[in-house]
């Protein structure tokens, strides 16, 4: 079983090495998603903190529906984090939500704090 897992391991390596580091990194984004990922957005206007999605398992890009080209926004599904706290409270829903590309000023984060 171990060999078994080893060669398909080493067989996945040697495939990506030739891949270029978009691909690579495509790869990953699909793999970490296939995982789960705690994910903090933060919206910023200015310097001030001003909305928080919290818990999100990731961002996606807007992509057209006849031509598949990419939008210049983003969308994904987290919780309203009202009082910036990162803790999911009574009051705060799981919401979907969009955010441009262009305007907005965005940090998107995995929280590793329990």
């Amino acid at each position: 079983m171990k060999i078994k897992i080893m060669s398909i391991l080493t067989v996945a390596m040697i495939l990506l090495s030739g891949c270029t580091q978009e691909t690579q990194n495509s790869l990953s984004r699909s793999i970490q998603n296939w995982t789960g990922t705690n994910g903090v957005l933060d919206i910023y206007a200015g310097n001030t903190l001003v909305k928080r999605f919290i818990k999100i398992d990731k961002l996606s890009t807007a992509t057209g529906t006849n031509d598949s080209k990419s939008r210049p926004y983003r969308y994904g599904y987290g919780y309203d984090d009202k009082n910036l706290n990162l803790i999911v409270d009574n009051n705060e829903k799981k919401v979907y939500f969009e955010f441009s590309d262009y305007s907005t000023s965005y940090i998107f984060y995995e929280n590793n704090s329990k």
